[in-house]
């Protein structure tokens, strides 16, 4: 590219997750997200909400299996698709929307074999109010885990979600490379991931050159929404051409240092549209380090 040309158009991401009516998570934050950094979205949400629950009970409209199931075909058939440069998919509101959202991402590869489908099989974490476990119904988690997981070049898994996608303990890094392995996707990235230093957190990916962990320190209490956020802007990074350990580096920079501002100012949602350039271009530093795998990976 010379001098004077304007950079290369980012491609539209097609979004799959739920949509809330005040806060930051899911669909509503990554689609901000990606927005503010070029990138045109199609938004089909699986579920409508007035906030996370977390927050406390609320209203949950789910869209009537047909019906979602004839806007995904609507998508699907779409003369536009073509343009999706990728597909996004999270929280589904019930089981028999990951049949609807299977076909659409088979219409987005058929007309785009190389845009890449990222799955984050939200539907569990070790910090629920429940104590820990699933917080979907079990047809759902298994819906994620036999209908798109196998589809996807790359999964967002947190911890507690490898384990039970894997059917393994997930204690230490060691044990979560490993579960990545086995899970067998193109590209593995486990969000909140054991660290090597104390007080620290990292995210590991496990990738198709090794594996790499990206490490920063430990914020308490920080807002939902994190694991959403780092999934989407990963995948930008991929697709702007980065190697696997930068487009991490970055994406984890940028998380860590929106959540620590968040935090600071008290808020109890990630402030998005007040420190927005967070997203943009974090100046927060995370270390980042290679892993020496074994070579086998079983």
């Amino acid at each position: 590219m010379t001098h004077g040309d304007p950079e290369p158009q980012k491609k539209p991401i097609l979004i799959i997750t739920s949509q809330v009516v005040r806060g930051g998570i899911s669909g509503r934050g990554l689609s901000f997200a990606l927005e503010r950094i070029g990138h045109d979205v199609w938004f089909l949400p699986t579920i409508l909400l007035p906030w996370h629950p977390g927050h406390g009970k609320g209203t949950r409209i789910v869209p009537p299996s047909a019906e979602f199931g004839s806007i995904a075909a609507d998508l699907a058939g779409a003369d536009k698709l073509g343009e999706v440069g990728a597909v996004i998919s999270g929280y589904l509101g019930e089981a028999s929307q990951a049949e609807a959202v299977a076909d659409l991402v088979k219409a987005v590869k058929q007309k785009s074999p190389e845009a890449p489908y990222l799955c984050d099989p939200v539907m569990g974490d070790h910090t629920s109010a429940s104590g820990g476990g699933l917080y979907v119904p079990e047809a759902t988690a298994h819906a994620i885990r036999d209908k798109l997981v196998p589809l996807a070049d790359i999964v967002t898994p947190n911890t507690f979600e490898l384990g039970w996608l894997t059917d393994r303990a997930v204690e230490s890094e060691l044990d979560a490379l490993a579960a990545a392995r086995v899970l067998g996707n193109e590209r593995v990235l486990v969000t909140s991931s054991p660290a090597m230093r104390r007080n620290a957190v990292a995210n590991l990916l496990a990738g198709p050159r090794g594996a790499v962990a990206a490490e920063h320190a430990v914020i308490a209490n920080p807002p939902h929404g994190t694991g959403d956020l780092i999934a989407g802007l990963f995948l930008s990074n991929l697709l702007e051409g980065l190697d696997d350990e930068e487009a991490l580096k970055r994406a984890s920079a940028s998380v860590f240092e929106l959540v620590a501002r968040s935090v600071k100012k008290g808020a109890d949602e990630l402030l998005f549209a007040e420190e927005q350039q967070s997203v943009v271009r974090a100046m927060a530093l995370v270390t980042s380090r290679r892993i020496l795998e074994a070579k086998s990976r079983v």
